[in-house]
Parts: structure tokens; C-alpha cells; sequence
């Protein structure tokens, strides 16, 4: 049974783009920290399918494919293009965004200026 995409309520059609790339599955491959390697080095999860441990139903989210890249402010995430994002399970994509915190530096971000002076 293919589970249904109901998109979120703002970049549905990029969040459809992408998770028909990811065939509806979890494209994390370690960034979170597990090895995945039961399930062929991906993650296992599907958009809509029954989580085993924590119950409830599995909604992947669209957010950059690059763990660095998961520490940009929303604004600046929101415009990558859409060959720069992945689709990740709430776990893997909050276990990536901790792992980053802790690798990477976030540099300095000047805020984006209304007018240039």
C-alpha cells in the first residue's frame, strides 16, 4: 500500500519534488550517528508508515541534504535549490542537526539587510 503525501502547508511542491526523489523513504546514511547497516546503509524509515518504537505514524520532512548546511537560519535553508535538500525522519534529521552542532563551526551570519546603505 503506497501512503498518502499530504504535503505541508507552505513549499508543498518542493517537499513533493523531493520526496519522490527519496521514493518516500529517509535519506539519511549515518549522518545521525547510526550505521543504518541492518537496512542496507539507509535509513528504513517511510512517510507514512507505522513507527515500531515510539508509536505514531513516520512524516519525513524536507530539510538540507549537507549536515552543516542543517545549522543555516530557516531563511537561508528555505532558498537552497531542491538538488541541495533531502528527505530525513524526524530522528535522523534531530540526531544530523546535533552531531553538526558539535562538528561544525557555525560561522558568523550578517543579517540580510533591507537596504543596502
Amino acid at each position: 500500500m503506497t501512503p498518502v503525501r499530504v504535503p505541508p502547508l507552505a513549499g508543498g511542491d518542493q517537499w513533493q519534488v523531493v520526496l519522490a526523489a527519496a521514493a518516500g523513504r529517509c535519506q539519511c546514511r549515518g549522518a545521525c550517528g547510526k550505521s543504518h547497516a541492518k537496512d542496507g546503509g539507509r535509513c528504513k524509515a517511510e512517510h507514512g508508515a507505522y513507527r515500531n518504537h515510539g508509536g505514531g505514524t513516520v512524516r519525513l520532512l524536507v530539510a538540507p541534504a549537507e549536515p552543516a548546511d542543517l545549522l543555516l537560519p530557516p531563511h537561508r535553508a528555505a532558498a537552497l535549490p531542491k538538488r541541495a535538500l533531502a528527505a530525513w525522519c524526524p530522528p535522523c534529521h534531530d540526531a544530523a542537526r546535533t552531531a553538526a552542532r558539535r562538528t561544525h563551526t557555525v560561522p558568523a551570519v550578517e543579517p540580510d539587510a533591507l537596504f543596502d546603505l
